[in-house]
């Protein structure tokens, strides 16, 4: 038979857990609010730049910026992995490195050598554990993400990929869907790629540039990829605490049920006690009446 004791012990336990989960949720939904403002607010900028971009890079040969080259030969790619620092996220990080690892194993089947620049301490834990090498670590940018990082991380890829280091750059993270929903993005950052047709508005009209087409895609092009790195960061900033605030919802329901479980099987108990205590009182009785 349980002892009552314990039992109490372990309603207590799972109600003070419950507490933290709660508050924990709650302080992950201020967050979210926070971040999911910064990164809406910076969605059409990086979009709008996108197109800008596209339509200038249409207009022009691809040799003529070494970021819009496309090399045919690709031996080897730098990946940079978006985690978070702390867990307690659900799947937030768990479901990323399963994308990315089934990403990387096909990189190095087709032959390609890879490695790694890691952004947040998860994803440093996860990879220093693998047998890729991480050339470089920014645990220190989450929770502090601004224009400055993501331009030395992007500056960083830049210049190994203009030094003939790597022939592509990709960044891998959780793009941010709903308050429920995440979706583990890869994105190739270099080279610089059209993807199909530039929009309408900037294909169908003829536009007089000043400085020239080359000049002004030389300086556009670096602060596009600068401003890619960026909005992956926000994504990933609302992404986590959208899956914060998720699982510490789903921790505070389950808590729920338990407590409602063990406070039935500490009833149970305690009517099994009284009821063996009145046996025992009834027998006692009957014996000295005998």
């Amino acid at each position: 038979m349980p002892n009552l004791k314990d039992i109490r012990k372990r309603i207590g336990s799972v109600k003070n857990t419950q507490k933290i989960t709660r508050a924990m949720k709650m302080v992950a939904a201020a967050k979210l609010r926070r971040a999911q403002e910064r990164m809406e607010a910076s969605r059409p900028y990086a979009v709008k730049m996108g197109e800008v971009i596209e339509s200038l890079a249409s207009r022009v040969d691809s040799e003529t910026h070494p970021l819009l080259a496309q090399r045919e030969l690709r031996e080897r790619a730098l990946v940079i992995v978006v985690s978070s620092n702390r867990g307690l996220c659900g799947g937030f990080n768990t479901n990323l490195f399963r994308r990315v690892d089934r990403f990387l194993k096909e990189l190095t089947t087709a032959g390609e050598e890879v490695d790694v620049v890691t952004v947040g301490r998860k994803s440093a834990s996860h990879y220093g554990r693998s047998d890729y090498t991480i050339v470089e670590s920014y645990d220190e940018v989450i929770g502090a993400i601004d224009y400055a990082s993501a331009k030395e991380i992007a500056q960083q890829a830049m210049n190994t990929y203009l030094n003939g280091d790597y022939q592509a750059v990709y960044i891998c993270y959780n793009r941010f869907v709903s308050a429920i929903a995440v979706d583990q993005t890869i994105h190739t950052l270099l080279p610089f790629a059209v993807e199909g047709e530039a929009e309408d508005a900037f294909a169908s009209a003829e536009y007089i540039y000043e400085p020239d087409v080359d000049t002004l895609l030389g300086r556009l092009l670096p602060g596009h990829i600068e401003v890619q790195v960026l909005q992956a960061l926000l994504e990933s900033e609302a992404s986590e605490q959208a899956s914060r605030m998720t699982a510490m919802d789903n921790a505070t329901n389950n808590a729920t049920d338990m407590i409602a479980s063990l406070t039935l099987q500490y009833n149970r108990a305690r009517q099994a006690y009284i009821t063996k205590e009145i046996v025992e009182i009834v027998s006692g009785a009957e014996s000295l009446n005998s």
